[in-house]
């Protein structure tokens, strides 16, 4: 496998590295905890599971022929505290998921070196993965966050608990 090949494979288990997190962080709070915001100027759960596939939808769906910032997106709107069920974000969750990973296991490695748009701006197919990986990153953090914050000390940790040695 070239370095191209491994790059693919790698961007491919980092985004599912953080979909999981997200996930094991988001079914440890309540239905109505998805939606709740600590206050006015924050995002609930649910708000910015609404941004992030409507991000991935946007920005993967037609990734090599159409810039990545579709005509057809309401960004606004992914902010909106628009009440769904669990079921309905989880849902909405798993179809922006599913257009990246599409997207992603169709590239071959010569086309990491090609260019893609997004908002009009010239980036490479790697450039493209790197943008979209630091940004569901920082987004899957607060996610993550705000969680524990709901969980009020009931939290599960996702990782090495504090005060306690890696095994």
């Amino acid at each position: 496998m070239n370095v191209e090949e491994n790059y693919i494979v790698f961007a491919i288990k980092q985004f599912q590295t953080y979909k999981a997190l997200a996930e094991k962080a988001f079914v440890q709070v309540k239905d109505e905890q998805l939606f709740s915001q600590p206050n006015e100027e924050s995002n609930s759960i649910g708000m910015i599971v609404q941004h992030m596939a409507g991000n991935m939808l946007s920005r993967w769906t037609d990734f090599m022929t159409t810039d990545g910032e579709k005509e057809w997106r309401t960004r606004d709107e992914e902010f909106e505290p628009v009440q769904h069920s669990k079921i309905a974000v989880y849902l909405l969750w798993e179809k922006g998921w599913q257009c990246l990973f599409d997207a992603l296991e169709g590239l071959s490695p010569a086309e990491l070196h090609h260019t893609v748009y997004i908002r009009k701006e010239a980036h490479t197919v790697l450039e493209a993965i790197n943008r979209q990986i630091a940004h569901y990153s920082y987004h899957v953090g607060q996610i993550v966050f705000i969680a524990k914050m709901l969980k009020q000390g009931e939290w599960d940790n996702l990782s090495i608990p504090k005060r306690k040695k890696d095994m």
